[in-house]
């Protein structure tokens, strides 16, 4: 896949090679999200800024930059924090019209009493949706079938339902989420100015104007930008 500018779903035909006819393939599970439009789901809910139960649904979500952010459990030790500095980031990701919706397989209740006696969860303002039948951690391709709980899967979607990055970890350590930050800024840029932003982009730093620049930079990358700039 090249460096343009622009995200596509992954569309996949299968022809037979005898016939010239066009295979209807069953819809299964890919190994990554990326480039794939978001699943459709609902979900109850708790929204912990109202204190209230809610309903979720992927239509909710429709022409917004949108985090979707997997964890595997209320009540356990890396989550809380996960989610805590998420939140703490809260006002930035909505400043960039980013919304973001946390999901384990516990249910709206367990959410609820999760966010009322986890110290580092005083003042959240996430939704935290339930996937209690697990058909949208399946869907999103991070359950883990045979433990019946997500991995720390973190999808973000551009305003297309487009998924267009994806981390995927275990259970042992936690996500960053300034990093993850980066990401939107640096993908919202290339969105908006048809440009790509190099390894390590924050706003301010060069980007790589391929949408103009494109032949004469080809080969040529390290005559506009130096790795002493990547990694200022």
């Amino acid at each position: 896949m090249s460096c343009e500018a622009g995200v596509r779903p992954r569309k996949k035909q299968l022809v037979n090679l005898e016939t010239q006819e066009v295979i209807t393939e069953e819809k299964k599970m890919s190994s990554t999200m990326v480039r794939q439009e978001m699943p459709v789901f609902e979900m109850d809910a708790y929204d912990a800024k109202s204190g209230h139960f809610t309903t979720v649904t992927s239509d909710d979500y429709k022409g917004k930059w949108t985090v979707v952010c997997f964890y595997p459990a209320d009540f356990t030790f890396v989550c809380p924090t996960e989610i805590a500095a998420m939140n703490a980031k809260y006002d930035e990701f909505q400043a960039l019209n980013t919304e973001i919706l946390a999901v384990s397989v516990d249910t709206k209740f367990s959410h609820k009493r999760f966010v009322e006696t986890e110290p580092l969860l005083k003042d959240l303002k996430l939704t935290i949706a339930a996937d209690g039948n697990q058909e949208v951690s399946r869907a999103f391709g991070v359950l883990i079938e045979e433990e019946g709980v997500a991995l720390r899967g973190r999808f973000l979607f551009n305003p297309d339902g487009v998924c267009v990055a994806q981390e995927v970890q275990a259970d042992s350590v936690g996500r960053n989420v300034n990093e993850f930050l980066r990401q939107v800024q640096a993908w919202q840029h290339a969105t908006r100015t048809g440009e790509v932003c190099p390894a390590n982009w924050r706003p301010g730093k060069k980007t790589l104007p391929v949408n103009t620049d494109a032949e004469k930079m080809a080969g040529h990358v390290g005559d506009y930008v130096t790795i002493e700039e990547l990694l200022s």
